[in-house]
């Protein structure tokens, strides 16, 4: 029932931009998380909070997967799960940045069926349910049709481009971009104002969930770095990397990738 959770988790965004925007990012309170995992502030802490209060109220049979949560293994017995990022980019909340994002989906069975990825400081609520296309701001998008690699921009971190990562041993000769948050990446994607984005690395799913449906409802695809679909709800939640994009453009970055 895609279309029946999506105005819950819309809703719910926007209350957790409520709560993350009465935060002030770089004197809101900080601290690195255990073994090199990244910052945490109270504001993370808040939004989930609040998105685990309301999510669960609404679906108490729903499971739950969340950054800022200890992750329980019940969650893998639930039929459906919500999968959520309180503030995709915490560092960039910190620096007081616009380009952090609320990212929360719903996961059935391992398929993404309504997603939300939203960005309070610019007011871009981007929006998917399966099989009902993408949104932002409740105006219809499109990924990018665009088929030559090498006119597209690509939105990527550094570590992606190292030879090693290419069959050429060297990167395509395409432009390149960047945001922090990978929700985001995902979404600006769906727009349509950039051509693919990718990640290599092992990626939580939490970073991902929201934006790869978003991404596919577009017309674009979200695979993981080998081309296989995305599942979710796994035991271990982080995906084989991520590559998404206008269908030739995604198509032609698998085909590059070593």
């Amino acid at each position: 029932m895609p279309a029946h959770d999506l105005p819950l988790l819309i809703d719910a965004a926007r209350m957790a931009g409520r709560v993350a925007t009465s935060f002030t990012g770089s004197t809101a309170e900080r601290w690195d998380k255990p073994g090199g995992a990244g910052p945490v502030t109270a504001a993370d802490l808040a939004v989930n909070d609040l998105l685990l209060s309301t999510l669960r109220q609404a679906r108490p049979d729903y499971g739950w997967l969340s950054e800022e949560t200890e992750d329980n293994p019940d969650r893998l017995d639930r039929d459906r799960v919500f999968i959520v990022d309180p503030i995709d980019g915490t560092r960039s909340f910190v620096e007081g940045s616009s380009t952090w994002a609320h990212s929360i989906a719903v996961a059935e069975q391992g398929v993404i069926t309504a997603a939300v990825v939203f960005l309070p400081m610019r007011d871009k609520l981007y929006a998917a349910a399966l099989g009902q296309g993408a949104t932002l701001n409740d105006r219809t998008i499109r990924a990018s049709t665009m088929s030559s690699l090498g006119q597209a921009t690509v939105l990527a971190a550094k570590p992606a481009f190292s030879d090693h990562h290419w069959k050429a041993r060297q990167a395509p000769d395409f432009k390149r971009g960047y945001r922090p948050s990978l929700a985001y990446r995902l979404a600006l994607v769906a727009e349509g104002r950039f051509e693919a984005m990718l990640t290599l690395r092992h990626s939580w799913e939490w970073d991902i969930a929201a934006g790869a449906l978003i991404a596919a409802e577009a017309g674009g695809c979200a695979q993981d770095r080998t081309g296989a679909p995305l599942r979710f709800n796994n035991a271990d939640p982080r995906l084989n990397g991520v590559v998404a994009g206008g269908g030739a453009v995604c198509a032609a970055l698998i085909d590059a990738l070593a």
